[in-house]
């Protein structure tokens, strides 16, 4: 298990656990950021990623990569 954030751009891993306080994986949730859905980090750029999930793209800080475990 580790965090989004050291993933490899294009590398496909499914999420294992999301940590952080209740509203942080309440949003994360809500962004398709689910135990079991599949992500891939498309780009990196200053420590920021923008990661494919369930057919969508979004954007995540490096905080916000590191709650997100796979």
């Amino acid at each position: 298990m580790m965090p989004l954030a050291m993933a490899q751009t294009g590398e496909e891993a499914a999420i294992l656990k999301i940590t952080g306080r209740d509203e942080t994986r309440q949003h994360l949730a809500e962004l398709g950021f689910v135990v079991g859905a599949v992500v891939s980090v498309v780009s990196e750029m200053g420590g920021n990623l923008i990661v494919q999930v369930k057919d969508s793209r979004v954007a995540l800080d490096r905080s916000m990569a590191t709650r997100i475990l796979i």
